[in-house]
């Protein structure tokens, strides 16, 4: 049997957990702890809090998984301040053996040792991920997280990528309205500047501009909240659109990557579950020209697992050190 602790470090919060895996390989994950990384200047100094919260003592093994880059020397976040080296965060931390993987590395991890109750059917053939072949991983929250993994019968093997700030490809109008206001804020239009939770303003904004609406401000929390209720017709609109754009999205991640299958996952994920069947999320995914056909055959399904970042980092602690 194996302890260690488990971190999850977004954009917003940063998620810990005491873990212990079985030597039959099962993952247990202790209660979770969430601080925000507003709160903290540094990981090591959420990590002390952390320790305080937990009462000292803990595991000499740990594994992170954090919304940037982890190949370099430095790991420097896109959604906040913290950074760090590579090679010395295993001693900042006081850890033994440390595991660092992308956060949406962590989420494919999770998404290929789940079990089926851990996922809930969403569009496309309602029949279980392929056991074979290539899976994409999409999940949308502070920004866009973006996965895949490989299964080869009982191995798998996952990759992690940055593909939320490939650039944003229009659809249709409205998109080009949106592209062309979002151009006059950014040098380069990114997808996760629409397709994330903040994107959520700039889509409302051009929503409203078509209607000649003059609207009160509103930051991207109260309009999810408005939308996802139905309050507001307009932020219901917005919300909407947001789906569509998340559907091409991951149909043009499906074709990049040369997906058989669609898990999709991220803050917002579980928050979209009721509404993405009847939203235009599948007919956008499937909008592909020639491949429309091949496109109707993906399976779509969303991952249900209560902490997916922190069941996949644990997972890849165990691949690296446990195997």
């Amino acid at each position: 049997m194996t302890e260690l602790i488990a971190l999850d470090v977004g954009g917003t919060h940063a998620r810990f957990a005491r873990v212990t895996i079985g030597d039959d390989g099962a993952i247990h994950l202790g209660e979770p702890v969430t601080l925000k990384t507003s709160e903290h200047v540094s990981l090591p100094t959420a990590w002390e809090h952390y320790a305080e919260i937990a009462g000292g003592n803990l595991p000499a093994n740990a594994v992170i998984a954090i919304a940037a880059p982890v190949g370099g020397e430095m790991v420097q976040m896109t959604n906040n301040t913290w950074s760090f080296r590579t090679d010395r965060i295993a001693d900042d931390l006081r850890v033994e053996r440390l595991t660092l993987i992308n956060d949406f590395g962590a989420v494919a991890h999770a998404a290929a040792r789940a079990a089926p109750e851990d996922f809930v059917h969403i569009a496309g053939p309602d029949v279980p991920l392929p056991a074979e072949g290539t899976i994409s991983v999409i999940g949308a929250g502070t920004g866009l997280g973006v996965a895949h993994f490989h299964r080869y019968g009982d191995y798998y093997h996952v990759q992690s990528t940055e593909g939320g700030h490939i650039d944003f490809a229009p659809v249709d109008a409205i998109d080009d309205m949106l592209l062309a206001e979002l151009r006059k804020k950014h040098r380069r239009v990114s997808l996760e500047r629409v397709v994330s939770g903040p994107g959520i303003i700039e889509i409302r904004q051009i929503l409203g501009r078509i209607e000649k609406r003059t609207l009160t401000d509103l930051d991207d929390k109260a309009i999810w909240q408005l939308g996802l209720s139905g309050e507001d017709a307009l932020c219901r609109a917005a919300v909407e659109r947001f789906c569509q754009s998340l559907g091409s999205a991951c149909g043009d991640f499906v074709l990049g990557q040369g997906a058989s299958g669609l898990v999709l996952a991220g803050g917002l994920g579980q928050r979209l579950r009721d509404i993405l069947p009847t939203c235009g999320f599948a007919e956008r995914f499937r909008y592909k020209g020639r491949y429309e056909r091949m496109m109707e055959g993906i399976p779509i399904r969303m991952i249900t697992h209560p902490q997916p970042g922190l069941f996949g980092a644990a997972a890849a602690f165990a691949r690296q050190h446990l195997a």
